[in-house]
């Protein structure tokens, strides 16, 4: 049984080392033709989901990372890296991101070596108005009349898995925010905060 184990290991190695050195030029690919820009050093494990609207942009800094899927990122489950960019959605250097979703209508900053935890959901706009009423017109009118304001999540943050991002949050420079936690107002620097809505913690 041990080399059967063995064997088995040997080849799901093999085969997910041969699979994955095809992920990053094809999202390369795809990114040319979202009309995205990206700097050198950039490396993709695992499909990538991508949608650049005609007044979108994207642009990523060198040295990023996207792990997308379950066989590169265990907390994120099914959950591939997905992208819908409608606004302008800006990365910094050294950015890794693992299965999770960012919704861009209108801005979004990443700054230089943040990492995002898998399964972590980033968005600027509530989508919907708050007004019933305006709810019940077509959904493209219904968003427009959408609640939002920009994001931006300064250099060295760290985001734990399964976490939200509101519209109108700032995440200060080095601040962690716990995995599980839903932000809903800006974080100071050199803060970790947690829980739903999230708190302060303590200092770093």
């Amino acid at each position: 049984m041990m080399s059967v184990s063995i064997i088995y290991k040997g080849i799901r190695k093999v085969h997910r080392t041969i699979i994955g050195t095809f992920y990053t030029p094809v999202a390369k690919i795809k990114l040319i033709l979202n009309g995205a820009n990206f700097k050198d050093g950039l490396k993709v494990k695992g499909p990538l989901k991508l949608n650049v609207t005609r007044r979108g942009e994207f642009s990523i800094g060198k040295d990023c990372r996207f792990n997308s899927g379950q066989n590169y990122n265990v907390s994120g489950g099914n959950q591939k890296c997905h992208f819908w960019i409608d606004g302008k959605l800006t990365m910094g250097d050294n950015v890794g991101i693992s299965s999770s979703s960012i919704l861009c209508r209108h801005e979004i900053n990443i700054g230089n070596h943040v990492k995002i935890g898998g399964n972590t959901l980033i968005i600027d706009t509530d989508a919907h108005s708050t007004n019933p009423k305006e709810r019940t017109t077509s959904v493209s009118k219904d968003s427009k009349k959408a609640n939002w304001g920009p994001v931006t999540i300064s250099d060295f943050v760290f985001i734990g898995t399964r976490c939200i991002i509101l519209k109108g949050v700032t995440i200060g420079k080095n601040s962690i925010v716990a995995a599980g936690s839903i932000v809903t107002k800006s974080i100071p620097a050199n803060e970790i905060w947690g829980g739903n809505p999230a708190k302060k913690i303590r200092s770093i």
